[in-house]
């Protein structure tokens, strides 16, 4: 009997499987959805919260729709006198003009002008004439943004300018969540908004690779081009069939190339996985729109990236 009590003293009870939940929340035009794994289920709850509650924050600040918010005080006033910002928006403004730079000027926060002639904005795309190509783009280009840090002021050099956080804004809106909910003491957990940006924390219960991610086919959805396993680390995707038409044979996608005036051609889907959201969403248009070689000779070294060109046979390649 003695010996039998100090066997079972020396046993450690099951350890109680981790509550699992997931919420989900519209804003800034898309879902944000959360699912995380942890032992409290109201401090769980709690946190994701206060993560969403972060959502709505940045919606209120960029949003263009909201005639209130500081993006859109901004594109009312930039071009007639320097508007002073928050410390958040004019290091956000700075990153967009970082990546600009860094990507030739594929990535541009101003692109909303061609988006708008193109049909892309209210869903009934066409092709504009040569004539509506040439306004918009006089209203486009990064170059024409200016900042200055000693009295963190927002002045657009061009009548006409328009800056789309489009482009940044789910991204950035992710790694905010993300920081709160590790802040909260959430270990393992993923985020993703509208299926298009993911950021995922430590590893899922009983799978140590990582949290898997299926990316298809871009030709045949009921394949998957890649597996891809995340581990406090993101991963964006932009491809052709998201938004596009077709006119006279050809399709046009809404992944716009704001130094020609026309829809990127040459790629159906780029994923990049990087340590950010921000820089993950960022650079999936550069690359799609810049192709497989500058992607490969650009890229910077910690990334990962996933694309497939459209070609006659299809190609997916990794660029590890």
């Amino acid at each position: 009997m003695t010996l039998a009590l100090v066997f079972l003293a020396g046993v450690t009870a099951p350890a109680a499987a981790p509550v699992r939940l997931e919420r989900s929340l519209d804003a800034m035009g898309t879902t944000y959805t959360v699912a995380v794994y942890g032992g409290d289920r109201y401090a769980l709850d709690a946190t994701i919260e206060e993560a969403f509650e972060e959502v709505r924050r940045l919606d209120e600040v960029m949003s263009n729709y909201r005639e209130d918010s500081e993006w859109s005080r901004i594109n009312r006033l930039a071009a007639r006198e320097p508007v002073p910002v928050s410390q958040e928006t004019f290091d956000l403004l700075g990153r967009c003009l970082d990546f600009s730079r860094a990507s030739e000027g594929s990535f541009d926060i101003t692109v909303g002008p061609l988006m708008r002639v193109w049909g892309f904005y209210k869903g009934t795309g066409h092709v504009p004439h040569r004539a509506e190509i040439r306004d918009a783009m006089a209203r486009v280009g990064w170059q024409n943004i200016q900042l200055d840090g000693r009295n963190r002021t927002v002045r657009f050099l061009r009548a006409g300018l328009n800056i789309d956080p489009g482009g940044i804004g789910k991204g950035y809106a992710v790694d905010r969540m993300a920081g709160i909910l590790k802040k909260g003491g959430v270990s393992s957990g993923i985020i993703s908004a509208g299926r298009s940006s993911i950021y995922a924390i430590g590893v899922p219960p009983s799978e140590p690779r990582g949290w898997r991610v299926a990316i298809p086919d871009p030709r045949d959805r009921r394949k998957d081009a890649f597996e891809v396993f995340l581990k406090n680390e993101s991963m964006s995707t932009s491809g052709s069939s998201e938004k596009f038409f077709v006119a006279g044979g050809t399709t046009y996608s809404h992944i716009m190339n704001p130094r020609t005036g026309f829809p990127a051609q040459g790629m159906l889907m780029v994923s990049v996985v990087s340590p950010q959201t921000l820089d993950s969403e960022a650079w999936t248009k550069p690359f799609f729109i810049m192709g497989r070689d500058w992607t490969a000779q650009h890229r910077p070294r910690e990334f990962r990236v996933f694309l497939c060109e459209d070609r006659s046979e299809i190609a997916c390649v990794s660029l590890p």
